[in-house]
């Protein structure tokens, strides 16, 4: 069958309507009783769905917001091709600076986090579902640079991926000290080798 047939047929498109509200039920619970009070039973009350239907997709509610996350980030940074590695860059650290400053998400990530370390079977789910997928985020944004040419030659791609989620990690998660637009500026500096404008700063007069 055509895959594009496929994609319309009534089954799979109540199937991604409900998945959809699952994941916004959760997101949303979770903002109201924190992790600990979250439960599968409430979020299929708030999506208007049975229990069997959660745990058909998820095995846990960890793995539900797990799964709203991932889909939330995929939304909120796209990689639309700017023509540059320095554009692609720093729109990718905007987008992405802009979701990890939302409270929600910094406390949703502490929790899936906690309970990586607890739950190994999780922690594989975690890592290949929502780190290494933001990781293969950027890794697209650094491919296309190799492509055109102007990946900067001091900076392995590697050493990119690890700069930047290195500093966001542990921002996040060790000193929750903020995603700026001083950090951003910063971080441009580095992966660039060229010295950034901050917010509100005028560039330098060179007349």
């Amino acid at each position: 069958m055509n895959v594009e047939q496929d994609s319309v047929r009534p089954g799979r498109k109540r199937s991604q309507d409900s998945r959809l509200a699952i994941l916004t039920a959760s997101f949303e619970l979770f903002g109201e009783v924190g992790y600990a009070a979250l439960t599968i039973e409430g979020i299929a009350a708030r999506a208007g769905c049975g229990k069997q239907t959660i745990y058909r997709w998820w095995p846990s509610k960890a793995d539900v917001l797990l799964d709203a996350l991932a889909t939330k980030a995929d939304m909120h940074v796209p990689l639309t091709n700017h023509s540059s590695y320095e554009a692609d860059v720093r729109i990718f650290l905007r987008d992405t600076f802009a979701l990890a400053r939302r409270p929600q998400v910094i406390d949703m990530l502490c929790a899936l986090m906690a309970e990586a370390q607890t739950d190994p079977g999780f922690g594989d789910r975690f890592q290949g579902a929502f780190l290494q997928r933001r990781r293969e985020a950027l890794t697209t944004i650094l491919s296309r640079a190799v492509e055109r040419g102007d990946l900067p030659r001091h900076l392995a791609p590697s050493t990119v991926l690890d700069i930047v989620f290195g500093v966001i990690w542990y921002r996040m998660l060790a000193t929750r000290q903020p995603l700026d637009q001083a950090l951003l500026a910063e971080l441009m500096q580095t992966l660039t080798g060229t010295r950034q404008a901050e917010h509100g700063e005028r560039p330098p007069d060179t007349s």
